[in-house]
């Protein structure tokens, strides 16, 4: 059987339905974004600290001539800090519903990329209104593990972002 025989019967396979999630990591916990909104994945490198901005807001880079405002995930979720390591990486993130913005989030590395259909998605958990958790869109099981997809938008929102 040709390569490209081989290539067409593996997509074939692949339902219509199924969405790409870029998986990372954060400590031993797996965190989804949709892939469409992946704009780049690049190396950690220094940023430009801006004054009276909150913790988790590392600063702002220039990206190609667009200033990009750095999110540390890990303080953004009220996580203990780590040194910034070889596997830590900057996920450059399409946010905003209506107008588009362009933000960066810290992670501790890059997972994988997941095909998941929209009926393994199920709901985030409701721990009433002491503990939000509208940034969750839902999570799904990958293996014997459970990811949290995000939606990045809410996360993100500007007024989050002070």
């Amino acid at each position: 059987m040709s390569e490209l025989q081989q290539s067409n019967d593996f997509l074939s396979d692949v339902d219509d339905r199924t969405e790409q999630y870029l998986t990372f990591l954060l400590g031993e916990e797996e965190y989804g974004v949709e892939i469409l909104r992946v704009q780049e994945i690049k190396g950690w490198e220094s940023v430009t600290h801006i004054p009276n901005t909150p913790d988790y807001l590392c600063g702002v880079l220039n990206l190609r001539g667009t200033i990009v405002p750095i999110v540390d995930l890990r303080l953004r979720f009220e996580m203990p800090a780590r040194e910034y390591t070889p596997t830590t990486v900057v996920v450059v993130l399409n946010v905003g519903e209506g107008v588009q913005r362009t933000v960066g989030i810290v992670v501790d590395g890059v997972s994988d990329a997941h095909n998941i259909l929209p009926e393994e998605i199920k709901p985030s958990p409701d721990f009433g209104t002491t503990i939000s958790t509208d940034f969750i869109s839902g999570l799904v099981s990958i293996g014997s593990d459970m990811m949290m997809i995000l939606n990045i938008d809410r996360l993100l929102r500007v007024e989050a972002l002070g």
